[in-house]
């Protein structure tokens, strides 16, 4: 019977050990879920930031490289452009050097070439404005240094000072960029 007694409570202590310890087992696998949660979110939060940055950087780069295209697609001409307007400039200098007290019947031949030339020019013209190549003749203007280059100043009566008063060479814009600037003299104050 002394067996019986001493184990008897001995079973209750043990039981209720048990019981305390399954409760702080409980209150400790609580407490590690709760911290386990928490880093699952933090996890997922720093996730979905870098997604959505990496969503962002994608949309940049494809509306740069959109850009880029379509700069390409307009200024890709560019070189081409500039090398055509020593051609123009030619026929400009040949149209302008024929004198037109000459263009009479009495020479027929000179007369064929200058309006042959003439037409050519003017069809040069033509396809550089179909294309977005536009002429800058800048006589009279203010002086504007994204679009002019001064070569000289020159004191003038009745002009305003930095207005344009001599184009040596015109220059051309492609599409509002300026390919090759005017070469001017600008009124300088007297």
């Amino acid at each position: 019977m002394t067996q019986e007694k001493n184990t008897g409570p001995k079973l209750e202590e043990e039981a209720n050990q048990s019981h305390s310890e399954h409760k702080s087992d409980s209150g400790s696998a609580e407490k590690i879920v709760t911290d386990e949660n928490t880093k699952l979110e933090e996890k997922l939060q720093e996730i979905t930031d870098k997604y959505k940055r990496a969503l962002a950087d994608a949309e940049n780069m494809r509306q740069r490289t959109q850009k880029l295209v379509e700069e390409a697609k307009l200024y890709g001409i560019q070189s081409f452009c500039k090398d055509l307007l020593e051609v123009a400039d030619v026929l400009e200098k040949a149209t302008e050097s024929v004198p037109k007290e000459e263009l009479k019947k009495e020479n027929p031949h000179l007369k064929s070439l200058y309006e042959g030339l003439a037409m050519t020019e003017a069809q040069i013209q033509k396809v550089f404005k179909k294309h977005g190549l536009v002429k800058l003749n800048p006589f009279g203007d203010k002086f504007d240094p994204y679009e002019h280059e001064a070569l000289f100043h020159v004191p003038m009566e009745g002009k305003e000072p930095g207005t344009v008063a001599l184009v040596s060479k015109v220059g051309y814009k492609l599409h509002g960029r300026t390919l090759r600037p005017a070469l001017v003299g600008v009124v300088k104050e007297p």
